[in-house]
């Protein structure tokens, strides 16, 4: 093969493992990470058994759905992601993916999880699933995102029903295990999200998306955090009061709402401009969220042994 043929093949190569890299981008895989991972623990944390590949099935069903519906956020938002500094390299803004490309890709990818999932388990998790995709696009992306500084608050339920189309793939229903669930991820996403949005703020600004730093300013996204955390602490402390969970999770749940807390308080206290303790609150924001959902089935294992 001539030195000509074998520089167009390593440039076809290239090209090709890019365009897979820029796909793969538009499913949000660091966000399909958390998702897939409180899917899990619902179905660890459901009364019953399910078969593993079964299981398994279910959990790349939640893996894809995710995924679609990023690609369709994307799809949809290219505009303002194009403008703020976090967004502008994602691969539509920076032309490496056509925007029809996108859109067919994420729907496409949400038909067949849907689909997926009803023949792997059950009407009620296919039906949960299918609702998480389009209150993600349709309430949050396509409306309430850059209508109101609330978009967060009533935005965050397609965020939290992971764990509860996990627990009905197993039980083929809703019970109050999986809700409760749905209710802490639900509570910690505002916090979680005002925290980034402060030191954010001028990227949303820049592309006209009412976050609560934009529209009521700094001091009253202060407060909100703090009251969310506050309101948060004990809601994650019900699983223990109903008997779902025992002595590690009480405690250790302690412990990271405590730890989550301060930083709220932190951030209540810092002066105007001062971004470090919300930069910092987020970081632990994803970590007190995935410790928090650890503990759950690390509980359950520790008592069993005990």
């Amino acid at each position: 093969m001539s030195d000509i043929s074998v520089q167009q093949t390593d440039e076809a190569r290239a090209v090709s493992a890019a365009r897979v890299s820029d796909y793969i981008a538009l499913l949000k895989p660091r966000v399909m990470s958390l998702v897939v991972f409180t899917g899990l623990i619902g179905m660890m944390m459901a009364p019953g058994r399910i078969d593993p590949v079964i299981g398994f099935t279910a959990i790349l069903c939640i893996a894809v759905a995710a995924g679609a519906s990023g690609a369709i956020n994307m799809w949809f938002d290219a505009d303002i992601d194009a403008i703020m500094s976090r967004t502008r390299k994602r691969p539509i803004p920076a032309g490496r993916i056509e925007r029809g490309e996108a859109l067919a890709f994420g729907a496409t990818l949400a038909v067949i999880a849907v689909l997926l999932l009803e023949l792997a388990t059950n009407m009620v998790a296919a039906g949960l699933l299918a609702l998480s995709i389009l209150y993600y696009v349709f309430i949050y992306t396509m409306w309430l995102k850059r209508r109101t500084p609330q978009n967060i608050v009533i935005g965050g339920a397609a965020g939290a029903f992971p764990p509860m189309i996990g627990w009905a793939a197993v039980t083929g229903g809703i019970d109050l295990g999986g809700i409760l669930l749905f209710t802490i991820i639900f509570m910690w996403t505002p916090p979680h999200f005002w925290a980034l949005s402060l030191f954010k703020r001028g990227d949303y600004e820049a592309a006209r998306v009412p976050m609560l730093p934009v529209v009521a300013g700094e001091k009253a996204t202060r407060v909100q955090i703090l009251i969310y955390t506050l309101a948060l602490f004990p809601i994650t402390l019900l699983p223990g009061v109903i008997g779902m969970t025992g002595m590690v999770y009480n405690l250790g749940v302690l412990v990271l709402g405590g730890i989550f807390i301060y930083w709220a308080v932190r951030v209540y206290f810092a002066g105007e401009g001062d971004y470090g303790p919300a930069k910092r609150m987020f970081a632990y924001s994803i970590l007190y969220l995935f410790l928090l959902f650890a503990l759950l089935p690390l509980d359950r294992w520790l008592g069993g042994m005990i």
